[in-house]
C-alpha cells in the first residue's frame, strides 16, 4: 500500500463523492507495510504497539479508536501487534505494552508507555508534533 497520496482528495469511483481520510486505526500486517507507512505518509503517524494478551492494551483500544476518529486528516493512527510483528517491537525496543510512538518523516519523535484515555493520547500527540 502506498501512503504518499494521503492528504489528497479522493473521490468514489462509483458516485464521485469526496472520500474522507482514514478515521479508524490502520492495522499494520507486515514490516514492509510499516516502513511504507512511516516513510511515505505526509502526516505524522501515531503507532500503538500492543498485544492480544495485554489487559491494558484492551482497555486503551477504544480510546485509540476515538482519537483516530477525531483526528482524521491531521495524523494517521496505526496498530502494530507485537506478537505478530516481533521484529518491529525489537527494532524499536518496545519494552512495555501498550506503547504509543509518534513518527514523522520516518523517524520516531516521541514515545509514551502505558494505557491512557483519549484526551491524554491526543494531548501527547499534539505536544509531539
Amino acid at each position: 500500500m502506498t501512503y504518499e497520496r494521503l492528504g489528497q482528495t479522493f473521490r468514489c469511483g462509483h458516485c464521485h463523492t469526496d472520500m474522507s481520510p482514514p478515521g479508524a486505526p490502520v492495522e499494520v500486517t507486515s514490516e514492509a507495510g510499516f516502513e511504507g507507512l512511516i516513510q511515505g505518509c505526509p502526516w505524522p503517524v501515531v503507532v500503538d504497539f500492543w498485544a492480544a494478551w495485554c489487559g491494558p492494551c484492551k482497555m486503551v483500544a477504544p480510546e485509540i479508536a476515538k482519537v483516530a476518529a477525531e483526528s482524521a486528516g491531521r495524523w494517521i493512527l496505526a496498530k502494530v501487534n507485537t506478537e505478530e510483528l516481533p521484529l518491529l517491537a525489537q527494532r524499536f525496543q518496545v519494552a512495555s505494552l501498550p506503547t504509543i510512538a509518534v513518527f514523522r518523516n520516518g523517524r520516531e519523535i516521541a514515545r509514551q508507555a502505558g494505557a491512557m484515555p483519549a484526551p491524554a493520547i491526543r494531548q501527547f500527540v499534539e505536544r509531539a508534533i
